[in-house]
């Protein structure tokens, strides 16, 4: 004889396997399948897209990194990092390129504070590059909104050629070679602007040293 369920409890039992079977689909098969599908087709995308050394993972090309020089006093906090001129330099970032305080300074074009950073970054990076105030680049002195762009524009990056080939006692016109290689252009053709991967860049110049 069969037992007739009450209707809550009949209604119970079958949300029960209605959860069950959309656990098994959404929580196992189609994580499984999109992860598979990824392994498969975008293997260095779906894993972080990381730039190895000797088979060693040394950055991921998404998010940016100072190249900074070892500071003078390891133990003070307030130091100011200082680029080394071995190396193709990123754009400022407001959060010093921490992946955990990711964001803009939130300060407008016409904030006073904005207006003498930037002059005091265009004067900074001049200098360095040994090059003039005017022909400085504006992503030079002006951080991304996410402060973890990984790239310049293709303008800043031949800026640094001099300086960098003779930091590493290269010919310019090799270094600039090398910058051209990694020249990106618009997305689609006509979406953004070229642009030059400062993480992909750097990591092709301790190969061409």
């Amino acid at each position: 004889m069969r037992t007739h369920l009450p209707p809550v409890l009949r209604h119970h039992l079958t949300a029960l396997r209605m959860l069950l079977v959309f656990t098994v689909i959404t929580g196992i098969a189609y994580p499984l399948l999109v992860t598979g599908i990824s392994q498969a087709g975008l293997s260095h995308q779906a894993n972080g897209s990381l730039l190895k050394t000797n088979g060693t993972p040394v950055a991921s090309s998404l998010i940016g990194q100072n190249f900074s020089l070892p500071k003078r006093n390891p133990q003070d906090e307030t130091e100011a990092l200082r680029p080394d001129p071995k190396w193709f330099q990123p754009r400022p970032s407001a959060g010093g390129y921490d992946p955990t305080v990711s964001g803009a300074s939130n300060l407008g074009p016409n904030n006073a504070d904005l207006i003498r950073t930037v002059k005091e970054r265009r004067a900074a990076v001049a200098a360095f590059d040994g090059v003039r105030p005017e022909s400085v680049p504006a992503d030079a002195v002006t951080a991304s909104g996410s402060g973890l762009d990984p790239a310049i524009s293709p303008a800043y990056a031949y800026e640094q050629v001099n300086r960098v080939a003779k930091a590493r006692h290269l010919a310019p016109t090799e270094v600039r070679r090398l910058v051209a290689r990694h020249v990106q252009g618009r997305v689609l053709g006509f979406l953004g602007q070229e642009r030059v991967n400062v993480l992909a860049l750097n990591h092709d110049l301790t190969r061409l040293t």
